[in-house]
């Protein structure tokens, strides 16, 4: 199955700032497009609004005169539904409620003809579901747009439980040859990135509802340790509050109130006080005038120590180990221990986290999760109250030895970046598993969709295949409500690679 032919008309119902971005798309592809809202007005509103875009196209050589002028001609407001009887895809971009969108596509059932596809565009409702009002279920399929549709590359192509295998495909090839990366996913609650996006949101508000780090902090580390473009709290605040919670909720209810996407109580807190983010001037963080951007915690200077023993490689963190020498602090390895701690002179030891916490040892400093070390510009320390003062000393002054602003958080188990990446990990491991979408695109969705510098199986392959699976074993011995239990699907990776491996 192909896609749509250029010459074919394209519809899109729904003409906010998402259905106008969808529709420039298909314009810009070269397709006849048609514009329908049931407001009076809006649709021509809409039109003038697309055309003023393609001017800025133009402006900023992204299209030519000619170009803009051919697609302005293709482009028609229809007062009425049976203007679209035509068309080859219609394309709904109205309210997020069921009774609504299913309404307008047994609507549409009525005025466009039997080989016609229809698309919702719904992020949060079920495709199954919306598809089961009709007559033939089986040509409604889900393309789920990026905001803004027109700049971010990933479409997410849902098949409802009866959606045909070729309105899929015709689906799928008409994004690509629209110049999008579609991914093809099963009707799950969330879809893909929805989904398996929730851990990085629900982890950093579960570390500041614990009292262990500020919102700024967290998301210090989230970008400069963990490699992320933007913080959970920064982001939320750009998505909004409200919506962002209405996403999480929405997934955690069509889960059957699964604890692993329990919402956060202090989310709510934001949304029911007004506060949701930049819209309203307060969010997590104060835009209001002469408001200034939080700043995170970063530790005073400290002396380094003068040399570190090192038992074991350090795992993912072995890179470290060459950073310390190139700063001239002395490396001791002790080859008879097969750890993987550093021990300061002092006596304190220094471990990557894992999902324990610093209290349960004698002098213990848990040090987080990076994307690259070489390339972080801060690292997290943990500890205990029972913490040695020259411990935590020293392990400050190692990081800053190596070019790191250091922020020391509170006592809590996988810190923030890797109890973030550990949870993502599985949640993806838990999609493949129940068929929801590939490997392939699931990397592929976090990446373009929600901009992950790696994809959870690109973080897995280099983390190594049962790192997550113990990280949150652990985390389950310490809050034994569900949240952080392995997934069976981690669980039977993480095993079958040490059986393997020869360490089972």
């Amino acid at each position: 199955m192909t896609a749509i032919d250029l010459s074919s008309p394209v519809a899109v119902v729904g003409t906010g700032t998402m259905g106008q971005g969808i529709a420039q798309v298909a314009l810009v592809a070269g397709h006849p497009v048609r514009l329908h809202d049931a407001l009076p007005g809006r649709a021509e509103a809409a039109a003038e609004a697309i055309g003023a875009r393609l001017d800025r196209l133009v402006e900023k050589d992204r299209l030519t005169g000619a170009e803009r002028d051919a697609a302005r001609a293709r482009l028609h407001p229809a007062r009425d539904l049976a203007e679209l009887a035509d068309c080859a895809l219609v394309v709904e971009a109205v309210l997020e409620q069921l009774d609504a969108k299913q309404q307008l596509f047994r609507e549409l059932e009525d005025v466009v003809g039997e080989d016609c596809l229809l698309a919702t565009n719904t992020s949060s409702l079920s495709v199954t579901a919306i598809g089961g009002a009709l007559r033939s279920p089986g040509r409604l399929v889900g393309l789920h747009f990026f905001n803004p549709a027109p700049l971010l590359p990933l479409v997410e192509v849902v098949s409802g439980f009866a959606t045909d295998v070729t309105s899929a495909t015709r689906a799928y090839e008409t994004a690509r040859a629209w110049g999008k990366t579609p991914v093809a996913c099963a009707d799950t609650p969330g879809f893909i990135v929805n989904r398996i996006a929730r851990p990085f949101y629900a982890e950093a508000f579960a570390v500041h509802e614990a009292q262990a780090a500020d919102p700024a902090t967290i998301d210090a580390v989230l970008r400069e340790s963990g490699g992320f473009r933007m913080g959970a709290f920064e982001l939320t605040d750009l998505i909004g509050q409200d919506v962002n919670e209405s996403v999480t909720h929405s997934v955690w209810q069509s889960f059957f109130q699964d604890v692993r996407f329990t919402p956060s109580l202090a989310q709510r807190r934001l949304v029911e006080s007004g506060r949701l983010g930049r819209k309203s001037g307060h969010g997590w963080y104060d835009y209001g005038d002469g408001a200034g951007p939080a700043e995170p915690h970063t530790a005073e200077k400290a002396q380094p120590p003068a040399y570190v023993v090192a038992e074991g490689d350090l795992g993912p963190a072995a890179e470290l180990l060459d950073l310390i020498r190139e700063a001239g602090i002395q490396v001791r390895e002790d080859e008879e221990d097969h750890g993987t701690r550093l021990v300061l002179p002092g006596g304190g030891q220094l471990a990557l986290a894992d999902g324990q916490t610093s209290v349960e040892f004698r002098d213990v400093v848990y040090f987080d999760l990076a994307l690259d070390y070489r390339k972080a510009t801060r690292i997290a320390l943990s500890a205990s109250q029972d913490t040695a003062p020259q411990t935590l000393s020293e392990a400050v002054g190692l990081f800053q030895a190596l070019g790191k602003a250091v922020s020391v958080i509170g006592d809590v188990p996988g810190m923030i970046v890797a109890r973030t990446v550990a949870r993502i990990v599985d949640l993806a491991h838990d999609a493949v598993a129940k068929g929801v979408a590939t490997e392939e695109d699931i990397d592929t969705a976090m990446r373009l969709g929600v901009n992950y510098p790696l994809g959870p199986f690109e973080w897995s392959r280099r983390l190594g295949r049962s790192w997550a699976c113990s990280l949150l074993d652990d985390l389950h011995q310490r809050d034994p409500s569900g949240r952080y239990a392995p997934s069976l699907a981690l669980y039977r990776h993480a095993y079958a690679t040490e059986k393997r491996e020869g360490t089972s």
